[in-house]
């Protein structure tokens, strides 16, 4: 068995970044290590995220981080009322269909749902 179960991110500014993931995409802290200039934030299913302030420029490399949701579509409405500035609401695209945001540091973040994608 094979299960994808980390992924480390570097950013420029740790606490802008953490927030953002904290208060945009409602990730939770599991721990921090401050003396790394690490946070470790984890999605509602244990998937964990390291965040890790680098030197500045970070490169993105035009990464993606997809997020499955319940519903895409109700999702972007709500999020959007509470200020949530997103790069376009959901559409299909080549990916399927879904929202998409940019993170602080400029990594895409799509927002999907599984019913959205089989039936547009």
């Amino acid at each position: 068995m094979i299960k994808f179960d980390h992924l480390r991110i570097p950013v420029t500014d740790l606490a802008r970044s953490r927030d953002w993931y904290i208060r945009t995409l409602g990730l939770k802290v599991e721990f921090e290590v401050p003396d790394r200039q690490t946070v470790a934030l984890q999605d509602s299913d244990g998937f964990t995220i390291f965040l890790q302030e680098v030197p500045s420029p970070v490169v993105t490399n035009q990464s993606a981080l997809w997020f499955q949701v319940t519903d895409v579509d109700t999702m972007f409405t709500d999020w959007s009322a509470r200020g949530v500035e997103f790069a376009h609401s959901p559409r299909k695209s080549y990916w399927g269909y879904g929202a998409e945001l940019v993170d602080p540091d400029g990594y895409l973040i799509r927002l999907w749902d599984e019913h959205s994608m089989k039936a547009k």
